[in-house]
C-alpha cells in the first residue's frame, strides 16, 4: 500500500457500505468489508478485502487482515460495541463506539437525547406484562410499544390504540425490553443529515420531507422549505455533536408539530434518507462522511433542485419513466426488501410529486 493510499475498513457488508466504497473510490480510498458470521457480502463483492469475523481470535488479528485501516467506521448501530472498542486499540473508530451504545438501544438513545436538552415523545420504560400497563396508565391511549433493541423499519413495534390491542402487543413484547411512547400528533416527518470531521468542520443538508410504507421508508424529498425548522433542526444536531464529540454523519428523524420539531430517534451513520445527496448535491453523504472520518474539507451539501429518492421495496426493476439514476444493490428479491432506489431531479415541486408518483405507480401496481 503506498503513502498516499487511504484506506477505510467498514463494519458491514450491506447497500450502505457499498455506496460508501462506490462515493470513496474516486477520492482515492481503498476499503476493505468486516462480515459477522453468515453475513450476505454481495453488495460489496469487488469493491474491496472481505473479512469473515469468525476466521480472527484477537483484536490485532483482525486489525492486520482488514488491511491496517487508518479509520474503521459502520454502516450500522446494531454492531458489537466490545469488538469497536476492541479495533479502538489500533486506530481510531468513528462515530466512537459509546455513540452505537447509545444508539443501538431505545431507551439508552431516548435517556441521551434527554440529557443534551432535545424534546422527544413522552416515554417510559416497561419489561414484562405489569409495567406495560402501567406505562399505558401513566401515558394513556394511543401509544407505541418499541422493543428495545433490533428494532428498525417497523419492526418490533407495536401501535395501541385500546385494550385489545394492548393485550395483543403485551403477548408478543412482553419478554422484551420496551419503552412505551405516547402518540405524537404530527403534519409529517423529517430528517436531517449532518456531518462532522475530526477537526470538527460541520456542514449539513437541508431537511428531508419522509414519507413511509408499511414502517419503511418509500420516499425522501428534498429540500424541505421550512427555514424556522431547518434553524432549530442544526441547533439540535450542533448539540449532539458537540456533546458527543462526534464525528461522521449523523441523522435525526423528527415529527414536525405544531411547537417544533420533535425527535424521534438518531442514526450514527449516513441513512436512507439522505440517498438523494447521490444526485441532489454537489458532495454526496456518503462522501462526506468519508471526508470526515479521515479529516478531509468537506464537501458543498446544498440541494439546488427539487430531488426525491424513491426506495425499491420488494422490487428490482428499474422504471421506464425518466429519472436521473437507480441503483440496484445486487441482493435477492424479498418481500419488503430494500433492492434498490431510484432518484428524481426536476425545477418544480409540483412537477416532481407527479412524476414520483407515477415511478412509485409503475414500480408498485
Amino acid at each position: 500500500m503506498s503513502e498516499r493510499t487511504r484506506h477505510i475498513a467498514i463494519v458491514g457488508c450491506g447497500q450502505l457500505a457499498q455506496m460508501m466504497a462506490q462515493e470513496g473510490q474516486p477520492l482515492g480510498i481503498t476499503f476493505s468489508f468486516l462480515a459477522e458470521e453468515g453475513e450476505n457480502t454481495s453488495c460489496v463483492e469487488g469493491l474491496g478485502e472481505l473479512i469473515k469475523l469468525e476466521e480472527h481470535e484477537s483484536g490485532e488479528a483482525l486489525y492486520q487482515a482488514l488491511g491496517r485501516p487508518e479509520v474503521i467506521t459502520a454502516e450500522r448501530e446494531q454492531v458489537d460495541v466490545a469488538l469497536l472498542r476492541k479495533l479502538q486499540q489500533f486506530c481510531p473508530v468513528y462515530p466512537d463506539p459509546h455513540i452505537f451504545e447509545k444508539a443501538q438501544h431505545r431507551l439508552r438513545e431516548k435517556l441521551a437525547l434527554t440529557e443534551s436538552g432535545l424534546p422527544v415523545a413522552p416515554f417510559v420504560p416497561a419489561l414484562g406484562a405489569d409495567e406495560l400497563r402501567r406505562a399505558l396508565g401513566t401515558l394513556g391511549y394511543p401509544v407505541f410499544i418499541k422493543s428495545c433493541e433490533n428494532g428498525y423499519d417497523g419492526k418490533n413495534q407495536w401501535r395501541v390504540k385500546n385494550q385489545a390491542q394492548l393485550e395483543g402487543a403485551i403477548e408478543e413484547a412482553q419478554s422484551q425490553a420496551c419503552v412505551v411512547e405516547a402518540a405524537v400528533d404530527f403534519s409529517c416527518e423529517v430528517s436531517l443529515v449532518g456531518v462532522r470531521s475530526v477537526s470538527g468542520e460541520v456542514k449539513t443538508y437541508p431537511l428531508t420531507e419522509n414519507l413511509h410504507r408499511q414502517g419503511t421508508l418509500l420516499v425522501s424529498k428534498a429540500p424541505f422549505h421550512d427555514s424556522q425548522l431547518m434553524r432549530q433542526a442544526q441547533g439540535y444536531l450542533d448539540k449532539l455533536m458537540r456533546d458527543w464529540d462526534y464525528v461522521g454523519a449523523l441523522t435525526l428523524e423528527c415529527f414536525v408539530t405544531t411547537e417544533g420539531l420533535i425527535v424521534n430517534e438518531i442514526a450514527p451513520r449516513v441513512h436512507n434518507s439522505g440517498h438523494w445527496t447521490l444526485v441532489g448535491a454537489e458532495s454526496s453523504q456518503f462522501a462526506n462522511h468519508l471526508r470526515a472520518i479521515l479529516d478531509m474539507p468537506l464537501g458543498d451539501t446544498q440541494c439546488s433542485s427539487p430531488t426525491a429518492m424513491i426506495n425499491m421495496l420488494g422490487v428490482n426493476k428499474s422504471p421506464s419513466q425518466k429519472n436521473e439514476g437507480v441503483w440496484l444493490y445486487g441482493k435477492s428479491l424479498k418481500e419488503g426488501r430494500k433492492m434498490g432506489h431510484v432518484i428524481l431531479v426536476d425545477n418544480c415541486v409540483h412537477q416532481l410529486s407527479r412524476r414520483s408518483e407515477a415511478v412509485i405507480d409503475e414500480l408498485y401496481r
